[in-house]
C-alpha cells in the first residue's frame, strides 16, 4: 500500500461520546479537517460492534484519516454495549441498534464542522447496518458503500445457505461470544469500567442459542433483511463483494431489486475491503469512494456514474491451492444487471456421468439416459471445502477437489475445444428422490485442469426439505421423485481450452454445513436433470477502455510494536484406528502494542469439527477463544468455549464464559442447552 500523508486539508483527530435520547453514550472517535468549522464537510459513518480504540484501530487510521485529508469527517462509532459506549450488546442488528444509528445521523447533521449530508460505509457488519439504516430513510443519509454484506439475512448470511444450517453460524457465535467478553478502556471510562464490564459479561447471552431457535425463515430473520422492500431503500448504493467472500450474491441481488442510483463491484477478495483485499490483486479502493462521495455528498461530477454499472473480477484458471495470493484474470463490466448479454448455456446430466451441452431445447433429454443414479456420501465430503466466508484467504480457501469426489456422484464435460466464461450465478435442475424425510444436497461446479486437479469454482447447497419454502419447509416422502432448484454462489470464471467442467453432488458438506439428521441415500434421475451456467462472450475493445483502478493507498499507519507474531494452521488429522475424524483450525493473532495508548493485545482461537466414522451422533464442533489486554499493571483476560453436538432430534450447546483481572478468576458463567432439530 502506497501510504498518503500530504493531504489537501490538514487533519485532526478526537474521540468523543454521542448521548442518546434515552441518556445512553455511544464512544466515537472523529478524524476531520482542522478548517472545518469555518469550511463545513460531509461526514462519512462507520458503525460498528468492533472497537474502534483497539481492534479496528490501525484500519480505521488508514482509512478514515484519508477521507479527512480530502474534505470530510471520518466517523468510527462503537455500537450500544461495544468499546467504551454504554449498554449491552444482546444480538445482532436489533432495532435498538438501528434507531440509535438515525439517531447518530441526526446528531452528525447537527454538527458545525458538517455540512449536514452524510454517508454511511461498512464491511460485514458496517455493511449490513448501513443498508437497513437506509431503508429508515433518515434525511442526512445520502448515499451508502455497503461491503461483503446482504440483504437477506436467512437465505445468504453467515447462518444458513439453502436452508442448511452452516457451520460458520458457530464460528461467527464464538466470535461475538468472545467480543462481547472484552472490557472499556479505563483511560476512557475511568474507574466505570468494571461495572461496565461486569454488566456485559452478565447480561450479552449465549447468541448461538438465540439463533438456533429460528432454523427457518421468520420474521427474526425478516428483520433487517432489506429484500422483504427494496423500495424502502431511497438514496444512492454501492455494492462491493468479492469471489471468495461469503456474500458476492447479495451485489447482484442489490443491482436487480434496488431502483436508485446503484453500482457493483466484485473482485478476487476474501472478507476483506478492496484496498486490503487478498486473494489480490488489491485496488485503490479508497480512492474509488473519494469519487462515490465527491459525487453524491458534493454534487462533483466524478464520472463515476458514466461507467457501467457493474464491474467484475474475471478470474482466469488456477490450481487448486489455498496458498495463492493473486488471482490471475481482468476486470470486466456490464452496463446494467442483469446483463441483456448473459446467454445460459445448458448442459445435461447423463447415466454414463457426462455432462453435454444441450443442442435442442433444453426441456428435451434423451430417453436413453433414463437410468438412475445414487449416492450416500461420508462424512467426509467437505473436510476441504474452506470457509463459508473466507476472512484468512488464503488457508482458509477451498482444496483439490478430488479429495472430495470420491464420496460424490461426478458428471463431466469432454475436454473443451474452446474457452468457456461465465458470470453470474450457476444453476442446477435435479429430478431427485431421497430414503429419508430430511436431506440435502452438496452440488460443486469444478474446473479439472489438464493434469487433472481439481478446483472449486462455486457451490451451492439446498436442505430439501426447503425446497419450496423457507419459511414453510415440509419434510420428503421416502421414494418420491421432486424437481428442485439448486442455486450455487455468483461468479465470474473462465474454463480454458483443454480443460473440462465436472458437476458434483453429495449427501454433505461437513463441516461447512452441519449434515442431515441420519445418512441418506440420494437417488438422481438424470434425464430429468441440467446444469445452467450464466455465459458470457468476451468484450475485448470494451474492456480495453475501462479506466484503471489506481494502487492502493492510505494515510500513515498507527505506531505498533510486534511482541510475538502470528500463526495459522488448517489441519485434517484422521484417525484410522479409531475411525474418527478432525478438522483443526488455529488462527492465533499474536501479541502487539498500540504505542500511543500504551495497550498490549492479544488473542488466539482454536475450532475443531470432529465426528466418529458414519455415526451421525458424534458430530461436534468446539472453539475456544482466550482474549488479553494489558496496559502496566491492569491486565484483564477472557476464556470462552462452545460445544455444539446434535442427534437425530436436538442440536445440543454446552458454553463457558470465564474472565480474570490480574491472576484472579472475576467472572465465570455457564450453559447447557438443547434445541429441537426443526427440519434440519
Amino acid at each position: 500500500m502506497q501510504i498518503v500523508s500530504d493531504f489537501p486539508r490538514e487533519v485532526q483527530e478526537e474521540e468523543d461520546w454521542i448521548t442518546l435520547a434515552d441518556g445512553c453514550r455511544l464512544a466515537i472517535r472523529i478524524w476531520r479537517p482542522v478548517d472545518a468549522e469555518s469550511d463545513p464537510v460531509p461526514a462519512i459513518l462507520e458503525y460498528l460492534p468492533y472497537r474502534k480504540r483497539d481492534l479496528t484501530a490501525m484500519r480505521d487510521a488508514q482509512t478514515h484519516a484519508y477521507w479527512a485529508g480530502h474534505g470530510y469527517a471520518g466517523v468510527r462509532v462503537d455500537m450500544r454495549g461495544s468499546g467504551e459506549s454504554d449498554g449491552v450488546l444482546t444480538d445482532e442488528y436489533l432495532q435498538q441498534e438501528l434507531d440509535d444509528g438515525v439517531e447518530i445521523l441526526q446528531w452528525l447533521g447537527k454538527q458545525p464542522w458538517c455540512t449536514g449530508d452524510v454517508g454511511m460505509i461498512g464491511i460485514s457488519w458496517g455493511g449490513f447496518n448501513g443498508l437497513q439504516i437506509a431503508a429508515l430513510q433518515p434525511p442526512e443519509l445520502k448515499a451508502v458503500i455497503t461491503l461483503c454484506s446482504t440483504d437477506d439475512r436467512y437465505a445468504d448470511d453467515v447462518h444458513h445457505m439453502g436452508g442448511c444450517l452452516l457451520g460458520d453460524n458457530l464460528s461467527w457465535a464464538s466470535t461475538m461470544f468472545d467480543g462481547n467478553t472484552c472490557p472499556p478502556d479505563p483511560q476512557l471510562v475511568g474507574e466505570r469500567w468494571r461495572e461496565m464490564w461486569m454488566e456485559r459479561l452478565e447480561h450479552s447471552g449465549l447468541w448461538l442459542a438465540t439463533w438456533l431457535q429460528h432454523q427457518r425463515r421468520d420474521d427474526y430473520w425478516k428483520h433487517g433483511s432489506v429484500c422483504e422492500d427494496f423500495s424502502r431503500i431511497r438514496c444512492p448504493v454501492y455494492a462491493v463483494s468479492g469471489w471468495a467472500d461469503g456474500y458476492c450474491n447479495a451485489v447482484f441481488r442489490l443491482l436487480e431489486g434496488l431502483d436508485v442510483p446503484r453500482k457493483g463491484l466484485v473482485g478476487p477478495w476474501s472478507h476483506k475491503y478492496p484496498h486490503l483485499g487478498v486473494p489480490g490483486p488489491a485496488i485503490g479502493f479508497l480512492q474509488e469512494t473519494l469519487r462515490w462521495w465527491d459525487h453524491w455528498l458534493k454534487g462533483k461530477e466524478t464520472g463515476i456514474m458514466d461507467e457501467p454499472m457493474l464491474r467484475v473480477w474475471m478470474q482466469d484458471s488456477v490450481p487448486p491451492s489455498a496458498r495463492y495470493e493473486e488471482r490471475p484474470g481482468r476486470w470486466v463490466a456490464e452496463p446494467s444487471w442483469p446483463s441483456p448479454r448473459i446467454d445460459p448455456k445448458h448442459f445435461r446430466l447423463t447415466s454414463g456421468h457426462d455432462l453435454l451441452p444441450v443442442a435442442q431445447d433444453p426441456t428435451v433429454f434423451a430417453a436413453d439416459n433414463a437410468v438412475p443414479l445414487s449416492v450416500r456420501s461420508p462424512l467426509s465430503v467437505g473436510l476441504y471445502a474452506g470457509k463459508w466466508c473466507s476472512y484468512n484467504a488464503p488457508p482458509d480457501l477451498p482444496h483439490d477437489q478430488r479429495d472430495e469426489d470420491g464420496g460424490a456422484l461426478i458428471f463431466q464435460t469432454p475436454r473443451l475445444d474452446h474457452d468457456i466464461e461465465i458470470c453470474g450465478q450457476p444453476v442446477v435442475e435435479l429430478d431427485i428422490e431421497a430414503d429419508q424425510p430430511v436431506a440435502m444436497v452438496a452440488v460443486r461446479l469444478i474446473d479439472i485442469a489438464d493434469d487433472d486437479k481439481a478446483t472449486r469454482i462455486s457451490y451451492g447447497l439446498l436442505n430439501l426439505t426447503h425446497r419450496d419454502s423457507d419459511e414453510f419447509p415440509q419434510p420428503l416422502e421416502p421414494g418420491k421423485r421432486y424437481r428442485v432448484r439448486v442455486k450455487l454462489k455468483h461468479i465470474a470464471q473462465k474454463f480454458p481450452v483443454g480443460h473440462a467442467i465436472r458437476l458434483s453432488l453429495s449427501t454433505s458438506y461437513w463441516p461447512l454445513a452441519w449434515p442431515s439428521p441420519a445418512p441418506v441415500k440420494l437417488t438422481m434421475h438424470p434425464a430429468g436433470c441440467q446444469l445452467i451456467l450464466p455465459s458470457r462472450e468476451p468484450q475485448p475493445q470494451e474492456e480495453a477502455a475501462l479506466p484503471p483502478f489506481g494502487e492502493p493507498e492510505g494515510a500513515p499507519p498507527l505506531a505498533v510494536s510486534l511482541l510475538q507474531p502470528s500463526q495459522e494452521s488448517w489441519r485434517v488429522i484422521r484417525d484410522l484406528a479409531q475411525d474418527q475424524t478432525m478438522l483443526e483450525v488455529i488462527n492465533d493473532e499474536g501479541t502487539f502494542r498500540l504505542d500511543d495508548i500504551d495497550l498490549e493485545l492479544s488473542s488466539r482461537v482454536v475450532e475443531r469439527y470432529t465426528y466418529s466414522y458414519g455415526n451421525y451422533d458424534s458430530l461436534s464442533g468446539w472453539t475456544e477463544w482466550e482474549r488479553r489486554f494489558r496496559r502496566g499493571d491492569w491486565e484483564v483476560r477472557s476464556l470462552t468455549r462452545t460445544l455444539m453436538t446434535s442427534n437425530a432430534t436436538h442440536f445440543r450447546l454446552r458454553a463457558t464464559m470465564d474472565a480474570f483481572e490480574g491472576d484472579s478468576r472475576v467472572f465465570s458463567k455457564s450453559w447447557d442447552e438443547e434445541i429441537p432439530r426443526d427440519l434440519v
